[in-house]
This record gives structure tokens, C-alpha cells and sequence, in this order.
């Protein structure tokens, strides 16, 4: 089936706006206003809901029409207030854009400094907006080997190593649907406490399936560094209306309302959010239906052959193309020969022409873009859509497809096998296994390293009680005759030396006595405390650490006895390994910073 766009000439310039882009695919009125005003296009561009608004609300928006043309709408608390009111939140913690695109601009200007740490591939603003205003981007890539999943771990690591002081998260992320789990995304939050700025853009927040609450919005309006961002229209089917909010603490969102121009929401934005509470059931059913599309149009494009599919929480589906085939070209002719507009990912960072985001829609136009790949890439009409008359046959899976001659125009169907269950559709790719996102385990507390060191060489207490013994032994009795002299004594002592002890550190030598009895006029003035000599006198340890430390590092089976602290020693936190259980891991001298940036959450000087 081949759909005209317009004629020839609209075609042509229909293309031209693609090669002209250099960010963005071109919008839906520039290609229709390009094809003559004649086209037929199909969307898997733009990602919006397909079943919301309902016809019953488009119907009451026309009648409205004239009004809302006409009149200007509330002030922005007034729809900020209904908008509060109807998810649960308080409107001091929420400040509401012309469309999520103008938050983004007013969160660089306001609240980014220096630096700003990104994964990509992800949405182009958050890379692009913060260059424009002369910040340094540092950009995560997300590893196509993992199936372009975010490994929390990894980018936390990532974010120290550069020092950035802003870091962004998109959950589920723009284009490859990627979805990290509640519990993730705030440990990545407490990890990144001491950072000036946390965004998460939970653009596509309302999408997800695989966990009944995913949204951090409540976290971010008790956290002092959190901005969660959400958009309106990708969740309601209208970026026409461009209308967005986030949630912050209230000084981070006040700070925002105030920047914010007056009158900056439209009297559309309005109504629709003054409708929104009348239509809850039915916004729901559009989630329910969507989610069902999203997995049907995923094993189908499964099934083509050499198509690698990412699994997706979003509206959108995500897909590398077989091996030879060059995105931009086969952008190009879905488009002119088939009616079908797709969103070729060769201009996003961390991407290529090899791949393609694709929109969920609902099956009749999911057989018109099955049809537009099968001619295109594999030059046969075998997935084409079948007849309205007759019953769609299953597509084949891996090697019946392969027997079919490519490029045969009507290859006969063979007989239809069972309809696969979803997990063979993944097992024929087996170079390409499903990418899981990993599950996020807070990671331990580093060590300190002041308590390591004595953990690595324990103190031997035994050596130290023995000789502690043996001195007590061989100087008790010196130690008593020197106290009270007698006066008959002293010659005796001057002609014989003290008896030698019996510790002898070096058998070939005879250890001599170092010190000398000297009658004082009054009193003796030797003093009680001598040490003995035939030790090595061990040098003085650092300051930052106790004298216990220089002992073991030099291999004795004694430490020195206490030396009179110096100012030096006095000023420093000094820990023994006796002690170092009790203290904080904060506490340690080895975790100070000389940039004034606190290492911990909680951290306190010692």
C-alpha cells in the first residue's frame, strides 16, 4: 500500500525539512503546509496519548472555541490551584510552564551552576539548554550493551569523578524508555544530597506500568536539593497547549513562580485543567489501552527479522534496525511512499542513524508502518497488513521468515504457526539479549582509612606484659638501694657496676649501664622513671597520628612511653585501635576536605 503525500514537488520539500533540522524532527503543520496541504500521514513522531483527550471533550472544546480565543485566561495561581487540587499536592510546592521546555529554560538560569551531569541519549534540552548558557555538560552514556540502561551506581560515580554540582535523571528516559524503579531513583537521591540541584524528569512518569506509585514528586517537596519535573501534555494528547509543571520544596518552586512571566498559561491550559477532574475514569482507561499497545507493537516489531527491541515504559518504542540499513534514508521513504512519519534518532547525542524511536499507537496504524519496514527494508509485502475481510495470519518467527526469498514481491504464506508467547519473540534474537535495568543497592559506607591501618597490623598485648615483668625484675632492687644510700654503700657501688640485667638484645655484646648514682647535697636527683638504654629509641611519630602508630609500623613489641603532646598533636583527633569502633566514620581525620565540600550525608567536624 502506497500512500501519496501530496505530489512530487510536496515530497520533495516534505524531505527537505528533515535535512535542514538539526535538532528536532520537523513539526506536523510544517510537513503538511510542505506536502500541499494533501498529506495523509500517519504519526509515530510525536510522543502524546492517542486515546485522551476523549471525542466528548474535543466536542465541548469547540464549542468553547470562540471563548477561549477571545478572553484572557486566570492568573497562573488560580490554575496552579486547581491543578494542586486535583493531584493531592500543595500549591506552594508546584510551579506550572508553558509547556515543560520553559521550566527547563528557567531551572538553568535560576537554580544550574557550573556544571550539569546527564546520561545520554536522553531529551536534547537538558543537554543542549544548559551549553547555550556557557555551563559544562558532562555527559554519561548509557551503554547500548546493557540495553541503554541507567546502572545508578555507575552515574553516581560518575557525578564525583567530574564534580559536577547539578545531575539530571529522565524516568522513564526519552528515547529508549528506559525506567529505573522507585526505590532507585531515591537512593540515587540520598546519594546526591551535598549536590547543588537534582532534577528528575518524570515526563513520561504516567505511562509506566510496572509499579502501581513511581513518581519521587512527593520526595522532592521535603527535599532541599529536588526539582521533579512533569509534563501535560505527552500525559493528555495535547502539545498543542504546551503546558507543564514541577514540584520542588517551596522555596525552590516560589523562586520559579516568581520568575515566571505573567499570563504565561493559555486559556486552553486552563479549561483542560478545570476539565481534568470530570474525566478521570477515562484518563485511566487511556493508560490501560495504551499499555496494551505498547506491548503488542513491541512483539511485533520483534518479529522482524534483524530488529533489535528495547523494552519501553513510555508511549514509545525503541528499536535498532537490521544490519545496512541507514535510518535516515528510511525515514525518507516511509514518508514519501508510504504515508508513515518516524522519529529517526541520528541527531541525538549518544545515538545514531541506526536507530529509530517509534510512537505506540493503536494496531490499523501499527499494520501501516509493519507494512511500510517489510517493503522498505526487505523489499517483500509479507508484513503487510492482510485484507479487512480476512483474519491477520501470525507472522513468522526467526529461520520460516529467512526461507523466504527476499525481494519476491507476494511470497506465498506458508501455514501459520502458533502465535509465539512474548518471551520467544526476545529469545530469537540471541545477540541481542533483553536489557533488564539493574536494581539499586545502596553501597556501604567507605571504610576509614585511619582504622585500617591498625586493623592491618594488631597490637600484640602478651610481648607487652612479659616485659613489663622482666623490667619490674631487673630494676625493682636498683631502684630501692638508689631511694635511701647508705653511706658505707656508695664506694662499693662506684667500684662495681648493677648487676646485668638478663634481657640481652644482642648475644655478642655485654649491655652497659647508662646512668650513674650522684649523691645530691639533700635528695637524690636522679628520678625513679629511667628507661632503659640498650633500646633504640624510636623516632617521633606524626602528628596525625597517635604514638601507638609508629610503634607498630616499626616492628617492636613495645610502644614508647608517652611523649609530652605538642600543640601540633593536640589540634588533631587521634585514635587508638581500641577506640575506633565507637567513633563515626565521619569523625576521621582521613575524611576532612580541603574544598569544603562535606563527604557525608550527616557529617560533622571531629
Amino acid at each position: 500500500m502506497t500512500v501519496a503525500v501530496g505530489n512530487a514537488v510536496g515530497a520533495a520539500s516534505s524531505l527537505e525539512l528533515f535535512r535542514s533540522s538539526t535538532a528536532h524532527t520537523p513539526s506536523y503543520f510544517a510537513l503538511g503546509r510542505a506536502g500541499g496541504g494533501n498529506s495523509d500521514i500517519v504519526d509515530f513522531c510525536i510522543p502524546c496519548n492517542p486515546y485522551f483527550p476523549t471525542p466528548e471533550m474535543f466536542d465541548r472544546l469547540t464549542g468553547m472555541l470562540r471563548d477561549i480565543l477571545t478572553y484572557y485566561p486566570s492568573s497562573a495561581e488560580t490554575v496552579i490551584a486547581e491543578l494542586s487540587s486535583t493531584l493531592g499536592l500543595n500549591p506552594q510546592t508546584v510551579a506550572m510552564g508553558n509547556g515543560s521546555t520553559e521550566l527547563i529554560t528557567w531551572i538553568d538560569h535560576l537554580l544550574v551552576r557550573d556544571s550539569l551531569a546527564v546520561p545520554i541519549p536522553t531529551f536534547g534540552r537538558w543537554t543542549d539548554q544548559p551549553m547555550e548558557t556557557g555551563k559544562r555538560v558532562d555527559m554519561f552514556l548509557l551503554p547500548e550493551a546493557g540495553g541503554f540502561a541507567l546502572d545508578p551506581a555507575a552515574f553516581v560515580s560518575f557525578i564525583r569523578a567530574r564534580g559536577s554540582r547539578t545531575a539530571v535523571i529522565c524516568n522513564p528516559n526519552n528515547p529508549d524508555g528506559g525506567y529505573l524503579p522507585r526505590h532507585a531513583v531515591i537512593g540515587m537521591l540520598d546519594a546526591l544530597s551535598d549536590l547543588d540541584l537534582v532534577i528528575v524528569d518524570e515526563s513520561f512518569m504516567d505511562f509506566v506500568d510496572a509499579e502501581a506509585n513511581p513518581s519521587v514528586a512527593d520526595e522532592a517537596a521535603l527535599r532541599p536539593n529536588v526539582v521533579v519535573l512533569r509534563s501535560l501534555g505527552k500525559n493528555f494528547g495535547l502539545h498543542g497547549i504546551r503546558f507543564g509543571y514541577m514540584v520542588a520544596n517551596p522555596a525552590i518552586a516560589g523562586k520559579i513562580r516568581r520568575a515566571l512571566p505573567k499570563w504565561n498559561l493559555n486559556s486552553f491550559a486552563e479549561v483542560v485543567v478545570f476539565m481534568i477532574k470530570e474525566y478521570r475514569q477515562e484518563y485511566a482507561q487511556s493508560l490501560r489501552m495504551l499499555s496494551r499497545d505498547r506491548q503488542e507493537m513491541t512483539w511485533q516489531l520483534a518479529a522482524l527479522p534483524g530488529m533489535t527491541v528495547f523494552p519501553s515504559q513510555g508511549n514509545f518504542v525503541f528499536v535498532k534496525l537490521p544490519d545496512g540499513v541507514e535510518g535516515g534514508i528510511l525515514r525518507d521513504r516511509l514518508l514519501a511512499e508510504h504515508g508513515v512519519l518516524v522519529r529517526e534518532c541520528g541527531n541525538k547525542l549518544g545515538s545514531s542513524s541506526r536507530f529509530m524511536r517509534l510512537v505506540v499507537r493503536s494496531q490499523p496504524d501499527v499494520q501501516r508502518l509493519l507494512t511500510g519496514l517489510s517493503t522498505v527494508i526487505y523489499g517483500s509485502t509479507w508484513y503487510a497488513a492482510p485484507p479487512a475481510a480476512a483474519a491477520p495470519p501470525a507472522p513468522p518467527v526467526g529461520p520460516q521468515y529467512h526461507a523466504q526469498v527476499v525481494g519476491q514481491e507476494s511470497p506465498a504464506y506458508p501455514a501459520a504457526p502458533p502465535a509465539p508467547e512474548p518471551p520467544a519473540l526476545y529469545a530469537a534474537q540471541p545477540a541481542q539479549p533483553e536489557p533488564v535495568a539493574p536494581q539499586y543497592a545502596p553501597q556501604p559506607a567507605p571504610e576509614p582509612v585511619a582504622a585500617s591501618m591498625y586493623t592491618a597490623q594488631p597490637v600484640q598485648q602478651q610481648p607487652q606484659v612479659q616485659y613489663a615483668q622482666q623490667q619490674q625484675q631487673e630494676y625493682a632492687q636498683p631502684y630501692a638501694a638508689q631511694q635511701q644510700p647508705a653511706p658505707e654503700q656508695m664506694q662499693q657501688m662506684q667500684q662495681q657496676p648493677p648487676q646485668q640485667p638478663q634481657y640481652q638484645p644482642e648475644p655478642q655484646q655485654q649491655r652497659q649501664p647508662q646512668y650513674q648514682y650522684q649523691a645530691p647535697p639533700e635528695q637524690p636527683q636522679y628520678q625513679p622513671q629511667v628507661q632503659a638504654q640498650p633500646l633504640s629509641q624510636p623516632q617521633s611519630p606524626p602528628q596525625a597520628y597517635p604514638a601507638q602508630a609508629a610503634y607498630m609500623t616499626q616492628g617492636m613489641e613495645q610502644p614508647p612511653r608517652a611523649q609530652p603532646a605538642t600543640q601540633a598533636v593536640q589540634e588533631t583527633a587521634v585514635f587508638y585501635p581500641d577506640q575506633t569502633a565507637d567513633v563515626p566514620p565521619a569523625f576521621f581525620p582521613a575524611q576532612r576536605t580541603t574544598s569544603g565540600v562535606k563527604p557525608a550525608l550527616y557529617w560533622q567536624d571531629a
